[in-house]
C-alpha cells in the first residue's frame, strides 16, 4: 500500500468513527466510556492527518482530514473565539464578578483558614460554591454545617444553602432559594436593574473507578447515566420556564468531546468567548498540566461575560475556580 493510500485509510478510519461519535455520543450510553476521550484529538489528529496527506500527496486524505477538523470543532475544547483579535470585550468595573468554584468536599483534610483565605483573594460579588459537604470518593457522603463561619467571613452576603451547594451574595435574594433535581440550586438575586437568575450546578460524575471488564462496571455506568440525564433535564425545563435572565455555572463533570452537553438549551450561551486561552482547561488542578475543560458558564442573551478565567486554588481542589465578570443593560432585566 502507498504512503498516499495508507493516509487516506487512515482519515477514513477517523471519519467513520467521528460519525459515530457525533450520532451516539451523548445518546447511548455505552458510548460514555468513548466519549472520555481528550477533546484535543478531535483536532490534534485531523491536523496531523492533513500533514500527512500533505506529506504523502493524498488529496482525499486532506479532504477527508479537512471535513473532520471542522465538523469535530465542537469536541475539542479549542476555544477558536480566543484566535479572533478583541474578541473579549472591556470589564469597565460596573459588571458582576461571579466566583465559582467545586470545593472537592469543602475544607476535609484541609486548613480551613487557607480555604477562607483562598475564597478572599477572589471578592466576588457572587459565590457558586460546589461539594458543601464531607465523604470520600465512590463511598458515603456527610452532609455538614459551616453555616456559622460562612457569614462570620462573609459578612453582609446573603446565604442560600442546599443541594451541597452554596450561594453568597452581597445582592439580596428576590425569592426563595429553589432546589433543581437532586444537584443544582436557583437562587434569583435582585440586581439594580431587575432579577438575574443564577444557577449553582453540579452534575455527577460519569464513571466509578473500578475494573472495566466486569459486569459491574457497566451497571454503574448505565446508572450514572440515567442519573445524569435526570439533573440536565430537570434544569434545562427550569431554564426554559424562567423569565429571567440567568447565569448557570459550575462542576457539570461533562468535557467538550461528551455530548451531554448538548442537553444544554439554544438561549444559554457558552461564556468561554471571554476567555483569551485557546485550550481553556479547569481540571486537574494539582497536576503541573492542565487537561481540559469540565466546569462551565453559560448565559442567557441578555448577561454579557465580559471576563472569564480560571484561577489556581492552590492546592484546595481538583477544580480551577471559574472567575467571571457579567453585565446586563438594565432594559434587559424583567422587574
Amino acid at each position: 500500500m502507498s504512503p498516499a493510500a495508507l493516509v487516506t485509510l487512515c482519515a477514513l478510519l477517523w471519519a467513520v468513527f467521528l460519525g459515530a461519535h457525533l450520532a451516539l455520543n451523548g445518546r447511548w450510553w455505552p458510548w460514555l466510556a468513548v466519549s472520555l476521550l481528550p477533546p484535543p484529538l478531535f483536532a490534534a489528529v485531523p491536523l496531523a492527518l492533513l500533514v500527512a496527506s500533505a506529506v504523502a500527496g493524498s488529496g482525499p486524505g486532506a479532504v477527508l482530514a479537512a471535513g473532520c477538523l471542522l465538523a469535530g470543532r465542537s469536541q475539542s475544547g479549542v476555544n477558536y473565539r480566543a484566535l479572533r483579535r478583541g474578541s473579549t470585550r472591556t470589564d469597565d468595573g460596573s459588571g458582576i464578578r461571579v466566583v465559582s468554584w467545586n470545593t472537592q468536599h469543602w475544607a476535609q483534610g484541609r486548613d480551613p483558614d487557607r480555604f477562607y483565605a483562598f475564597l478572599h483573594t477572589l471578592p466576588a460579588d457572587v459565590y457558586l460554591l460546589q461539594e458543601y459537604l464531607n465523604g470520600y470518593e465512590g463511598g458515603e457522603v456527610w452532609d455538614i454545617d459551616d453555616e456559622e463561619r460562612l457569614r462570620r467571613e462573609f459578612p453582609g452576603h446573603h446565604l442560600a444553602v442546599d443541594n451541597n451547594s452554596v450561594t453568597l451574595s452581597r445582592l439580596p435574594l428576590a425569592a426563595p432559594p429553589v432546589p433543581v433535581g437532586a444537584c443544582s440550586l436557583r437562587v434569583d438575586l435582585r440586581t439594580p436593574g431587575g432579577v438575574l437568575s443564577t444557577y449553582n450546578v453540579h452534575i455527577p460524575v460519569q464513571l466509578t473507578v473500578m475494573n472495566p471488564l466486569g459486569a459491574a462496571f457497566f451497571r454503574d455506568m448505565r446508572r450514572r447515566h440515567l442519573a445524569r440525564r435526570r439533573e440536565y433535564d430537570a434544569l434545562v425545563a427550569d431554564l426554559l420556564t424562567n423569565p429571567h435572565p440567568f447565569l448557570v455555572s459550575g462542576d457539570f463533570n461533562t468535557s467538550a468531546a461528551i455530548g451531554d452537553i448538548r442537553r444544554m438549551p439554544r438561549t444559554a450561551r457558552d461564556a468561554i468567548g471571554a476567555n483569551r486561552a485557546l485550550l481553556p482547561a479547569s481540571w486537574h488542578a494539582r497536576w503541573r498540566l492542565r487537561l481540559w475543560r469540565i466546569d462551565w458558564v453559560f448565559t442567557s442573551a441578555a448577561v454579557r461575560a465580559v471576563r472569564y478565567a480560571f484561577r489556581d486554588p492552590g492546592g484546595l481542589s481538583d477544580h480551577l475556580a471559574q472567575d467571571v465578570t457579567i453585565t446586563i443593560p438594565h432594559e434587559e432585566l424583567n422587574h
